[in-house]
């Protein structure tokens, strides 16, 4: 039976969507059969970072009213045969609203067939995100340093304790150390001591991912991973059991400071040559 892993936030924008495609695809890259769920029944958009927006003609609802057989439901990524997506709902609208009996159902279909399914959740907590957690049985907390984010996944983690969903971690986005040092932004260490829950992925900011997310690829699909896509792919591995140290992101932030300073002051602008 495949591990069930919800991952939500409370507050949107916070890096959910990003997470569950580079999280994965590592997994995937880890030789794990893994299956991508978007849970989102009004915004769906992991098939957006994924790139694989054009090749959904079927969903879960259309399964459900046989109007198609699963595997057509279900997409194989080309780059990674072990990751697969399956979007519930239409973005058109078409199709009616999914309710739990049949996450349940459509989960129950595919529950044997792979070893981790990540479920994508949507932002808020109404019937969309009681639906996303329903088959869960872990959950991975996006989090950004931010009073917002934290005070709203403190009220998530309660929902998820009362339904009985009790292997709760957390993942932190957007980490700028610089800001962290200047006292302007909260620690990892004040974000586990607020809520109380430990720490799987710590993942720095970085325009890199906008970059890779405009494009439809997970950022951990880069030949030569940059920190970000480090951090994703030791998040999936303590995910899977392994002990893996956190990257020093202070001291990658110092390392990236100084070569875009070298960058400036040795190479010259063509004018500049004499």
């Amino acid at each position: 039976m495949a591990r069930v892993i919800v991952v939500t936030s409370g507050k949107g924008g916070v890096g959910k969507t990003t997470t569950t495609s580079n999280l994965g695809m590592s997994l995937a890259r880890l030789g794990h059969n893994t299956l991508l769920l978007d849970a989102d029944t009004g915004l769906r958009n992991l098939d957006l970072l994924l790139g694989l927006e054009n090749r959904v003609f079927f969903t879960g609802s259309d399964v459900l009213n046989k109007k198609c057989k699963l595997e057509q439901a279900i997409i194989e990524d080309k780059r990674q045969p072990k990751l697969s997506f399956f979007p519930l709902c239409s973005i058109h609208g078409s199709n009616p609203s999914i309710i739990g009996e049949e996450v349940e159902e459509l989960i129950s279909m595919v529950s044997n067939k792979y070893d981790f399914i990540l479920i994508d959740s949507p932002a808020g907590i109404d019937a969309s995100f009681q639906n996303a957690i329903r088959m869960a049985n872990e959950a991975i907390i996006v989090v950004t340093p931010e009073v917002s984010s934290i005070r709203d996944a403190d009220r998530v983690i309660g929902i998820l304790i009362t339904h009985g969903i009790k292997n709760n971690k957390l993942l932190i986005n957007r980490i700028r150390p610089k800001m962290i040092r200047n006292d302007e932004m909260m620690s990892m260490k004040d974000i586990q001591n607020i809520l109380g829950l430990p720490i799987i992925g710590a993942i720095p900011e970085s325009e890199q991912i906008i970059i890779a997310s405009n494009r439809g690829e997970p950022i951990v699909l880069e030949k030569k991973l940059s920190a970000v896509g480090m951090a994703f792919e030791n998040t999936a591995r303590r995910l899977e059991g392994q002990e893996v140290a956190f990257l020093d992101l202070g001291n990658i932030e110092a390392k990236n400071l100084v070569r875009r300073v070298l960058c400036k002051f040795l190479v010259k602008k063509p004018k500049e040559i004499k």
